[in-house]
């Protein structure tokens, strides 16, 4: 478990953090949001002891980073994948990172194969692609088969089957008892790992929850109408509560009234009905709508 009291950066007069808490549990995948300079890779940094919190304090399994006689057999993480000696093969590399910890040779094979790098494990790490090179640090993140990882951007440089094969991962270790701690900005992929989310916005926290409550908080109360007889159902539907809207030729969203309320009208009318869903935000959706206030960074949109 990962918990996190009050923790407050200063860096100068910038506050980069500000009274953080929060607790990242164990079992679950556990996605870590938030705009540029929102405050994500300080946190991230505090919680590895790279960095010292003004105030407050952070804890990995009930210990300061520092504190733990062997670190990377209770956290493993990546920041930088690229934070490897590129004159170094990767099997060194990892056999390197194992002898500061008494980690074996087996070990070393394991998760080589595990990521997926046996064919290159001889070659130098400088001559790795952005994927291979991610891959590899994957790699040193699970070396010491630790109970908690602390993941930045994961699938970055990674392609389609790569992405698959680290959700899966994510998802495994979390169902053996793991804590996961995953930040990244590709929300499509956050929607389909992560099962709590932790939100932040200019250093502060913003939301502490599960995905489907924070789409749910997001969603319009409205519904989606697909009919062959939209016409005709626009009109028996409009009223002073509720909002019709022709989203496309045979298509209807409407505000105020429950799935069950339409369906009830369209059948006492007999107006065949070929989808009748509520609409619900995407967590990119959400995520926007939520940390609009928290932007650090803005770009304007070109006229046309």
């Amino acid at each position: 478990m990962i918990q996190a009291h009050g923790v407050t950066k200063r860096y100068g007069a910038k506050v980069a953090v500000d009274e953080l808490s929060f607790a990242v549990k164990p079992g679950v995948v556990t996605g870590f949001l938030g705009p540029n300079g929102a405050g994500k890779s300080t946190t991230i940094r505090m919680i590895m002891g790279l960095d010292a919190p003004t105030s407050g304090d952070v804890t990995v399994n009930g210990r300061r980073y520092r504190d733990h006689v062997a670190p990377m057999r209770e956290v493993g993480s990546l920041l930088e994948a690229r934070a490897v000696h590129t004159g170094r093969s990767a099997y060194h590399h990892l056999l390197a990172l194992a002898a500061t910890h008494g980690i074996s040779k087996r070990r070393v094979g394991e998760v080589i194969d595990l990521v997926g790098l046996r064919e290159v494990a001889r070659k130098r790490a400088g001559g790795f692609s952005l994927g291979m090179g991610q891959r590899l640090g994957i790699a040193a993140a699970l070396l010491g088969d630790p109970a908690t990882l602390v993941l930045d951007e994961p699938v970055n440089g990674l392609d389609p089957q790569g992405i698959l094969w680290i959700r899966n991962l994510l998802k495994g270790l979390a169902g053996e008892g793991r804590t996961i701690f995953v930040s990244s900005h590709l929300m499509s992929e956050m929607a389909l790992t992560a099962e709590h989310l932790i939100v932040v916005g200019k250093g502060r926290l913003i939301a502490d929850t599960s995905v489907k409550e924070f789409t749910d908080a997001a969603s319009r109360n409205s519904v989606r109408v697909r009919t062959p007889q939209a016409a005709k159902l626009r009109g028996l539907l409009a009223g002073p509560a509720v909002v019709v809207t022709s989203v496309e030729d045979g298509v209807l969203e409407v505000s105020g009234m429950s799935g069950t309320e339409i369906g009830m009208v369209a059948c006492e009318q007999r107006i065949p009905l070929e989808e009748l869903t509520p609409v619900r935000a995407s967590l990119e959706e959400a995520f926007m709508e939520l940390t609009e206030d928290t932007l650090e960074y803005r770009t304007e949109e070109r006229a046309s």
